[in-house]
């Protein structure tokens, strides 16, 4: 067993963390808040336990939504603290709203001043505290990469922008062919010295990133297979790609990935499927609800700023390949595509100001549950492209069309953690968070995906 290795969390791990001590926190600081002062609207007690639960509840929901367990914004204190602040005071509003399952109002309106501190307070002292301590450099995640040289910075790149506690302190240059280069980006590791540097520098694990079988010599395999029997893990790198990225690598595996690319039972489980189709038909029918309230200010908004019809329509490549016409609320000029057919881009001029307006609050999208409602879409899935770009993109991209074995989608996993696709390299990363959908397709990771969604309408992140 390896008596070396230094303390560190996986990004689940992590999450887990965050939200169990979230939780505990909270009470912590409302069971003080009720010793030290006179504080009597929230008490913790065996005849009360249904209080804490649904408090417990609310605080995990809405910190989902308001981005409470996003890395990113749990290592950055100035980003946490602005999510605290909505967390805090959503469930604060949200508690008081809800006196069936909650406490009474109280007549005292300091009371609710002290339970909103009280909840503030837990957050903020816990989470502070993760940000000075855990997301320190004492906890990340050490990792020596076995690639080739020249895919060191994308590998790299590719890992640590998503989880920000994990450092690749080096690597060992596999393609033995290639003239040794020292790279300026991150230390490269002889493989005489691969065990030694392991040992030094507490190395968590290494991944081995090379697609080439002449790259593993006898040496290095001697080396890892030495590395291996010390304790200390070796992972392949489509493997922790994955499991970091929560994205395919379909850039580093064969055409012949199916073997090795299990779909997810759920896109064949009937029961799931029939519970899926029957709350869209609900979230539709309220969708069109909330759309028919907002016709009448869309319509207004569209005579003066977009001066054209209200709706249009747009082919689309659905399940099977099948092509369906979209509906949407129109945001773009007359004649947008007069010259043909092209990506819509960031601050693309062809968008009205009003349009503007539309896409980011992702109200054009509204019409949309017709479709979900006529069977063409789903509200989760991949998001539905048009057949010019469908031709155009599968001719030069792997496995595009896998895409479309399950429904297109109102919103997917590739919208929620990846900005709009303009060129054929984003649509390459859209199409690997489409995949990773499709493989691990269930309802814990459609729910994630409606939170996910709810943080990018509040945050007004639409294109």
């Amino acid at each position: 067993m390896n008596k070396y290795k230094d303390i560190h969390f996986e990004v689940s791990e992590r999450k887990i963390l965050l939200r169990i001590f979230d939780v505990i926190s909270v009470f912590v600081s409302l069971y003080t808040v009720g010793i030290i002062f006179n504080f009597d609207y929230f008490n913790i007690s065996a005849t009360n336990y249904y209080w804490t639960i649904v408090l417990g509840i609310y605080l995990l929901f809405l910190g989902s939504v308001f981005e409470m367990y996003n890395l990113q914004v749990a290592s950055n204190q100035f980003q946490v603290l602005k999510s605290i602040i909505l967390t805090t005071s959503t469930t604060v509003l949200l508690y008081l709203l809800t006196p069936f399952y909650t406490p009474f109002l109280p007549t005292n309106r300091i009371q609710i001043v002290m339970f909103f501190l009280a909840i503030f307070a837990g957050l903020f002292i816990w989470r502070m505290l993760y940000v000075r301590f855990f997301a320190s450099n004492r906890f990340v995640k050490k990792v020596i990469l076995v690639c080739d040289q020249d895919q060191v910075e994308e590998l790299v790149n590719g890992l640590e922008s998503v989880d920000p506690h994990y450092r690749v302190l080096g690597f060992v240059n596999s393609d033995s062919k290639s003239e040794k280069i020292e790279n300026p980006y991150i230390k490269n590791i002889a493989i005489d010295k691969l065990k030694k540097f392991v040992l030094k520098y507490s190395i968590s694990e290494v991944v081995v990133a090379s697609q080439k079988t002449d790259g593993i010599t006898v040496e290095l395999y001697n080396q890892l297979i030495s590395i291996l029997e010390n304790g200390f893990i070796i992972r392949e790198y489509t493997q922790v790609y994955e499991s970091i990225t929560q994205r395919i690598p379909v850039q580093y595996v064969s055409r012949d990935f199916y073997r090795y690319f299990p779909f997810s039972r759920s896109n064949q489980n009937h029961l799931y499927l029939l519970i899926v189709r029957f709350l869209e038909i609900i979230i539709s029918v309220i969708g069109l609800s909330i759309g028919l309230i907002l016709t009448p200010l869309i319509l207004v908004g569209n005579l003066i700023w977009n001066r054209g019809k209200l709706f249009y329509k747009q082919e689309r490549v659905g399940k099977n390949g099948e092509v369906f016409n979209i509906v949407k609320f129109r945001t773009m000029i007359k004649n947008a595509e007069k010259e043909g057919a092209v990506f819509a881009t960031v601050n693309d001029s062809r968008i009205t100001p009003f349009g503007k307006i539309l896409r980011k609050s992702r109200i054009d999208e509204f019409p949309q549950f017709i479709n979900i409602l006529k069977g063409d879409m789903a509200v989760i899935g991949p998001r539905p492209e048009r057949p010019v770009f469908v031709k155009e993109i599968a001719e030069r991209m792997p496995f595009y069309e896998t895409r479309h074995v399950i429904k297109p989608g109102l919103t997917g996993w590739a919208q929620v953690n990846y900005s709009y696709g303009a060129t054929i390299d984003d649509s390459l990363i859209k199409l690997q968070y489409d995949l990773y959908y499709i493989k691990h397709r269930s309802l814990f990771l459609d729910i994630n995906i409606i939170f996910k969604t709810l943080s990018t309408v509040l945050f007004y992140r639409g294109q």
